[in-house]
C-alpha cells in the first residue's frame, strides 16, 4: 500500500514567512519580503479618491492597484511590481521619499520603511546620521559665528542660533520648507535681508542646477525642482538660463533687520563624501560684522531668557 503525501497549496496573496518557508534564508532576504508584504499592505488600504485619483471601472485589487503606486511615485510598474515580489533590486532613499508619500505613510511607518530598506531617510527634518550631538555642540561653539548643516538638495539640516536669525526667524518655518532654494525664492524675510537679492539667487539656481546633474532622476530632487517652479517665475526664469557654478567659498553681504549689514565670508566643510552634507560658515570679513553678530547672538540668548554667552 503506498501512502500520497499533498503538499499543502500556498495562498499567493498570503502574508510570507520566508524565514520559515526558506530555512536557511539570509537577513537580507527576510527584510526583502517584509518590505514587499509591508508596502503590499499599505496600498491595499487606501482608496483611489485619498490620493485624488477617480475610480473607474471594476477593481479587483483593494485599495490601490500597483500601477497605480508607481504613478504616484515616478517609478516604472514593473520596478515596483518586482519590488512587491521581493526580488533582488535596488532601491534608493530618494524612490523610498516618494513611495512613503504616495502610500500616505505617517512617520512610524516611514521608518519602518526605510529600516526594511536598509536605508537612510532623505526627507526634510529627519533626523540624519551625520548630525551627531557632537556636531550639534560644534555648531553651538562656532557662535556668534553663524553655521549649518545642509544636504546637496540645500535642505537645512541643522543650525546654531545666530544662524537662525541671520536671515529670518528659522523657527518660525515649517521643516518641510527649511530649505535655502525655498526660501530665497519664496520667504519675504529671507530675501528682504540679501543684498541684490536677485543677482544672488540666479548665482543659486546655477548651483543648484549643477548639483541636480547627478540626480535629475530621484523624486525628492524632481519634487523639490517641481516646488520651485510653481511657487516662483523668478525661479522659472532663471532655471530656463541653464547656468551652472560649482560650490566655493563666496563673499555675502547680508542686511539683518537686527543690527544691520553683515559682511561675511562662507566657507564649505564636506561631513562626508561631496554629494552628501556639509557644514557652512559665515565668518565676518571686519571687525564691524564681528561685533554686529556678538550684538545678535546677545539678542537671540535674551529672548531665550538664558544668561549671554550661554
Amino acid at each position: 500500500m503506498t501512502t500520497m503525501v499533498t503538499a499543502a497549496r500556498r495562498d499567493p496573496e498570503a502574508p510570507r514567512n520566508p524565514a520559515a518557508d526558506v530555512p536557511d534564508a539570509t537577513g537580507t532576504e527576510i527584510r526583502r519580503h517584509e518590505l514587499a508584504d509591508f508596502l503590499r499592505s499599505r496600498r491595499e488600504r487606501i482608496t483611489p479618491e485619498q490620493v485624488g485619483l477617480v475610480r473607474g471601472g471594476r477593481r479587483r485589487t483593494p485599495g490601490l492597484r500597483r500601477e497605480e503606486v508607481a504613478q504616484l511615485s515616478a517609478v516604472g510598474v514593473t520596478w515596483y511590481t518586482w519590488l512587491e515580489q521581493a526580488r533582488d533590486i535596488q532601491v534608493s532613499p530618494q524612490v523610498l521619499d516618494a513611495l512613503a508619500r504616495a502610500l500616505l505613510l505617517d512617520h512610524s511607518e516611514r521608518t519602518h520603511l526605510f529600516s526594511l530598506a536598509g536605508a537612510v531617510d532623505p526627507a526634510p527634518g529627519t533626523e540624519c546620521p551625520s548630525i551627531t550631538p557632537a556636531l550639534r555642540t560644534l555648531l553651538r561653539q562656532l557662535e556668534p559665528i553663524p553655521a549649518c548643516v545642509q544636504n546637496s538638495r540645500y535642505d537645512i539640516l541643522a543650525h546654531n542660533r545666530t544662524y537662525g536669525r541671520m536671515l529670518c526667524d528659522m523657527d518660525a518655518v515649517a521643516v518641510a520648507d527649511r530649505n535655502v532654494m525655498m526660501l530665497a525664492f519664496t520667504n519675504e524675510e529671507w530675501r528682504t535681508s540679501v543684498m541684490d537679492v536677485a543677482a544672488v539667487t540666479r548665482l543659486m539656481t546655477a548651483k543648484f542646477r549643477a548639483s541636480m546633474a547627478g540626480h535629475l532622476a530621484e523624486p525628492a530632487w524632481k519634487a523639490l525642482l517641481k516646488r520651485l517652479e510653481t511657487a516662483s517665475p523668478e525661479f522659472r526664469e532663471a532655471w530656463a538660463r541653464h547656468e551652472v557654478l560649482g560650490p566655493g567659498p563666496r563673499s555675502k553681504i547680508f542686511r539683518n533687520a537686527h543690527v544691520g549689514l553683515l559682511r561675511l565670508e562662507t566657507t564649505d566643510l564636506w561631513l562626508g563624501p561631496s554629494s552628501g552634507p556639509r557644514l557652512v560658515t559665515y565668518a565676518p570679513r571686519d571687525e564691524e560684522t564681528r561685533e554686529r553678530l556678538e550684538r545678535l547672538q546677545a539678542l537671540v540668548v535674551e529672548a531665550e531668557g538664558g544668561p549671554a554667552g550661554a
